[in-house]
C-alpha cells in the first residue's frame, strides 16, 4: 500500500508557475475547526491542440477527505474552480485522470523501470518473475556507475533562454503540448533539490543540443516494518537532437540511481516507447487519461500527447 507524499515545497512548484493566481487554489474547510477537507487547483497554460494555441488552465490535485467521498464534494469544487477560472476569461481546461470519463482526447499508460529492485520486492511494488531470483533480478536491473554523454552537466540559470528554443521546437512534433517562455522554463526546469532535476548536453561552444528532466515524488509505504518511504522519479520532458533518445535516457536512469531513487516512472507518450522496452520498463496496471473541457477535438494517440502534469 503506498500514499503520495507530496513535499510542501513540490506543492509550491507544482502550484505557483508564472501567473498563478491565490484564488485558483481552492479549498474546503469544516467551519467548527477550519479543517482542510477538499481541495482543487488550477494553474494557467498556454497548450497548443492540433493547430490551435488556447491559454487555458490545468486542473490538478482534486482531492476529498475519505469521509466525504460519498457526499458529492468533488462536483461543488469542480463547478468552484470553473466559476473562478471564467472570471478571468478563460474557459477552456485541461485535465487527466485514472478513471474513464466522456470522452479522454488520449490514453496513456504508465511504465516503470526499477533502480533499487530489492527494495521495490521487499515493500510489494513489484514481484519476481517467474524462474527469476533475486540476485538475478538484481544483476538483470543494474546500471553503469557512470554516465557516457559527453558535455553531459546539470542545468544553470544561464542555460534558460537555449533550453526555451529547444523545447519549443521539439513540441511541435505533438498535437497536445505546452508553449512555454523563459519565465516558465525557469520555473518547471531549473534543478531544486528533492523536486526538479534537469540535466543538458552542451557540445562545442556552449551550444546546448538535448536535455532531460524529471520530477521527485515519493510514496509513503504504509505498514511495512522496515521501509517507509519509496523514492520515485516522474519523466517530465526530454528535447534530443545530437544525442540518441535511447542513450540519453539511459543516462538518465543513471544519474536517477545515483541520486538513491528506488524506480523511474515514464508515461509512454511522445516518443517514450522508442526506450521504454529496451531500457528494462515494465508495463503498469494504470492507464492515465488526458481530457479537454469545453474545447471538441478528435482523439489522438499517445505518442502524439506533449504534455506532462505532476
Amino acid at each position: 500500500m503506498f500514499r503520495f507524499d507530496y513535499s510542501p515545497n513540490f506543492l509550491k512548484w507544482a502550484l505557483r508557475p508564472p501567473g498563478w493566481l491565490p484564488q485558483w487554489h481552492c479549498g474546503v474547510r469544516v467551519s467548527s475547526n477550519k479543517k482542510l477537507v477538499g481541495f482543487i487547483s488550477a494553474i494557467p497554460a498556454d497548450i497548443h491542440i492540433y493547430d490551435t494555441l488556447k491559454k487555458m488552465v490545468e486542473i490538478n490535485f482534486l482531492c476529498v477527505h475519505k469521509k466525504l467521498r460519498s457526499k458529492r464534494v468533488a462536483p461543488v469544487l469542480i463547478r468552484e474552480i470553473t466559476r473562478r477560472v471564467n472570471l478571468e476569461g478563460i474557459f477552456q481546461a485541461v485535465y487527466t485522470a485514472g478513471v474513464v470519463l466522456p470522452k479522454p482526447v488520449s490514453t496513456c499508460r504508465y511504465w516503470h523501470r526499477s533502480l533499487n529492485p530489492r527494495k521495490l520486492v521487499e515493500v510489494k511494488f513489484s514481484h519476481l518473475s517467474r524462474n527469476m531470483t533475486l540476485q538475478r533480478t538484481m544483476k538483470l536491473y543494474r546500471l553503469p556507475d557512470s554516465t557516457k554523454t559527453p558535455g553531459l552537466r546539470a542545468m544553470e540559470r544561464r542555460d534558460v533562454r537555449q533550453v526555451t528554443e529547444l523545447l519549443q521546437k521539439h513540441m511541435r512534433r505533438f498535437q497536445l503540448a505546452p508553449s512555454m517562455g523563459e519565465e516558465e522554463v525557469a520555473h518547471w526546469f531549473l534543478p531544486q533539490d528533492n523536486i526538479i532535476d534537469t540535466f543538458v548536453v552542451e557540445g562545442a561552444g556552449g551550444v546546448l543540443t538535448d536535455f532531460t528532466s524529471f520530477y521527485t515524488l515519493p510514496s509513503t509505504v504504509m505498514h511495512h516494518p522496515q521501509h517507509r518511504s519509496l523514492k520515485a522519479a516522474y519523466s517530465f520532458y526530454s528535447v534530443y537532437t545530437h544525442v540518441p533518445l535511447l542513450d540519453l535516457m539511459n543516462d538518465t536512469l543513471i544519474l536517477a540511481k545515483l541520486k538513491g531513487f528506488d524506480v523511474f516512472n515514464a508515461l509512454d507518450l511522445m516518443e517514450n516507447k522508442v526506450f521504454l522496452e529496451k531500457l528494462k520498463f515494465g508495463i503498469g496496471d494504470g492507464n492515465l487519461q488526458y481530457y479537454l473541457f469545453n474545447w471538441k477535438c478528435p482523439p489522438m494517440d499517445p505518442d502524439m500527447v506533449g504534455l506532462v502534469l505532476q
